[in-house]
């Protein structure tokens, strides 16, 4: 139930693991893909992971707040009780669809700033399955669990969007290498220094964590989405 006092019911498990389970759902007051949901429920996670299953689950719902209103992400429905429940948004996974036209890749980059001047850093856009074709042919965003939104956009929030800049490029670089300008090749081929530590420490940890101990692999827009 959401804020509203409005039901939803279960139409899609799309992903169940020890941090908890995200399904599509859908408001009992009507059957349109207007009324899907994404509710994900830290409920369901293990008593152990819990605490970082709200935490990430948190992150995301503060990113969302700042961005009321926004084309291009999800909007947040919810967040109470550790269960938070954003709209649905129709579209194929980038690996999917593998958008060849670099007016993709433009969108992109103008929704990324957008972004960045509402406040918001996305941290997870080297990722395919964060990134929608939509309907349309535009780029959308999902999976803002290690989004971050400051207070205060220090030097910190400048290297973080700059990596968001750089994170999209490497796709379109997958994508139609040929579009990429001299400046953006400059940006790609410079990764900060955070993003250089990341790579050498703190990612080989990472993973090591997340699918050795915890078996996650973190890719909830990787599977099929059959309501596209």
């Amino acid at each position: 139930m959401n804020k509203k006092g409005e039901q939803f019911v279960v139409r899609q498990l799309m992903k169940q693991d020890l941090f908890g389970r995200v399904e599509l759902v859908i408001s009992s007051a009507g059957g349109q893909n207007g009324d899907l949901a994404v509710r994900r429920d830290t409920r369901a996670a293990r008593w152990w992971t819990r605490p970082i299953a709200h935490w990430l689950a948190g992150r995301e719902a503060r990113a969302l707040a700042a961005l009321e209103g926004f084309g291009g992400v999800p909007q947040l429905i919810c967040w109470r009780d550790g269960v938070l429940l954003r709209t649905w948004l129709s579209g194929r996974p980038m690996q999917i669809h593998r958008p060849r036209d670099p007016g993709y890749f433009k969108a992109a980059n103008r929704l990324i700033r957008r972004l960045h001047t509402a406040g918001v850093v996305h941290n997870d856009l080297a990722k395919e399955p964060n990134w929608l074709v939509t309907d349309e042919g535009a780029p959308a965003l999902i999976d803002f669990q290690l989004a971050w939104a400051p207070r205060r956009r220090g030097r910190r929030f400048r290297i973080l969007a700059r990596e968001d800049i750089r994170h999209a490029l490497k796709h379109k670089r997958y994508y139609c290498a040929d579009q990429l300008t001299d400046r953006e090749r400059r940006i790609l081929d410079n990764p900060s220094l955070l993003s250089r530590a990341w790579m050498r420490t703190g990612k080989p940890v990472y993973l090591f964590i997340t699918r050795r101990v915890f078996g996650w692999r973190d890719r909830e827009g990787a599977g099929d989405r059959h309501f596209d």
